[in-house]
């Protein structure tokens, strides 16, 4: 199980996220040291009690996340729960236990924790001291990984065997915006060489990380997916006699432009890989969203033809209506002759104008309230899609970039050295001039060929 934990303020507002109804169910499971019977009731009565201190953030929030394919129990929750408070020194604070069920992207309805403890001891009135917190939920995540059976991530194992090219959407994109870390760099170099005996194992050392071992102008180097290039000996901090020693001679490795496709190809199937899993949402929202218009389309028709099936049994009602206002026989003859009739017939005139206007009317505000509903329908489809659409752009963008050739300008020591064979050539084609001797005289000094 993923542990993530870390230490806040804010308690109402931790509170109203925590009860969310964005959740399909929201359960409080435990309310323990509390007065209050409410999740803003205890953070806030955390937050009272903390203003006798200096803390600000009063309390420790912790998720815990089980694998997709895990079936977790409420028991076992509260048992990493109980091991978490134990490794943190939390035991016996105040504590609050919720859980929530969530349906994922692909519809499974999944189950996962979250606790939330007051930090402030009221004995002595100070907040428990949480040191090196994410080391000790990494030592608990893989206690109960082996307790449950559970497949361990690599990278939980050892936090230095995660593989970059394993990198997510949002970890690319972050990269992308941040420069490199010429400290980070050195940590990489240094810990791939202390665990290498052999040149191949730095190698493959290396390559984990992203980096491809090549043949420099001088020596050994690494190079990026990006072409840049890094001395060995600089960036583990030793001699270039003891990288020889113990990686031999650099005759064997690819140079810098092959090392650099190497590490492109890496990069770009890595990026592949994203471009799908974003081309695949882009289209699963897409086929909602014809679906859901197709689905709009059949109720706005059925409304329409409802509507005017209505409007044929008013009309015919109203019709009739006036027609009966017509008599017939003696008293009709008496009505056209005293001109009563004709009044008639200009009221049912004027009020068959308007009974079509009344309709006409209604129709066309059913047909703009149905276009409306579509144009925010499509509006709402293009915003679901639009993230993923944008984000296949931006891919396809990138793998272009990474995966186009190393121009020469780029590569420094390729350029250097090209320029200086190209200018050693030109000086051994150049006509040696002969030499001029000198020789005085009392007039000054003269020049002989």
């Amino acid at each position: 199980m993923i542990l993530h934990g870390n230490q806040r303020g804010g308690g109402k507002d931790l509170a109203l996220h925590l009860m969310k109804d964005e959740n399909e169910r929201v359960q409080v499971h435990e309310l323990r040291g509390f007065v209050a019977d409410t999740l803003i009731g205890a953070f806030t009565e955390s937050y009272a009690i903390s203003k006798a201190t200096r803390c600000k953030q009063h309390l420790y929030s912790l998720s815990i996340n089980p694998p997709k394919e895990a079936e977790i129990g409420d028991e076992a929750f509260v048992d990493a729960i109980d091991q978490t408070e134990k490794k943190l020194g939390l035991t016996g604070q105040p504590r609050a236990i919720v859980f929530h069920e969530k349906r994922g992207e692909d519809g499974v309805l999944r189950r996962h924790a979250h606790a939330v403890w007051c930090r402030i001891d009221t004995e002595q009135m100070k907040a428990v001291q949480l040191s090196h917190s994410q080391l000790k939920l990494r030592d608990v995540s893989r206690d109960l990984h082996i307790q449950h059976g559970l497949t361990m991530p690599k990278g939980l194992i050892n936090s230095k065997d995660r593989d970059p090219r394993n990198f997510t959407l949002e970890e690319w994109q972050q990269c992308k915006r941040a420069k490199k870390d010429v400290h980070r760099v050195k940590d990489v170099f240094k810990d791939a060489w202390a665990v290498s005996d052999s040149r191949a194992s730095f190698a493959h050392a290396l390559a984990e990380q992203g980096y491809i071992l090549a043949k420099g102008d001088r020596g050994h180097v690494a190079v990026d997916y990006k072409g840049e290039k890094y001395a060995v000996s600089r960036y583990v901090g030793i001699k270039v006699r003891q990288v020889r020693e113990k990686l031999g001679e650099a005759d064997g490795l690819p140079d810098m432009d092959r090392a650099q496709a190497i590490a492109a190809k890496q990069v770009t199937d890595r990026l592949k890989v994203l471009k799908t899993e974003q081309q695949t949402q882009a289209d699963r929202k897409a086929h909602a969203a014809r679906h859901e218009a197709q689905a709009m389309k059949e109720r706005q028709t059925r409304a329409a033809k409802a509507l005017k099936t209505d409007h044929a049994k008013r009309q015919q009602t109203e019709e009739q209506a006036r027609q009966d206002r017509l008599r017939k026989g003696f008293m009709g003859l008496v009505d056209r002759v005293t001109g009563k009739r004709k009044r008639t017939l200009l009221q049912n005139e004027m009020e068959q104008a308007a009974a079509q206007q009344r309709d006409q009317t209604e129709a066309r505000s059913l047909e703009h309230l149905q276009r409306q509903a579509f144009m925010e329908q499509r509006k709402r489809a293009d915003t679901m899609q639009r993230p993923f659409k944008e984000a296949v752009k931006e891919l396809e963008t990138d793998i272009r970039e990474v995966s186009k050739p190393l121009a020469p300008s780029q590569n420094r020591d390729n350029a250097q050295y090209m320029a200086k064979e190209k200018f050693k050539a030109a000086r051994k084609e150049r006509p040696q001039r002969p030499r001029r001797s000198r020789s005085r005289n009392r007039d000054g000094p003269s020049f002989e060929r």
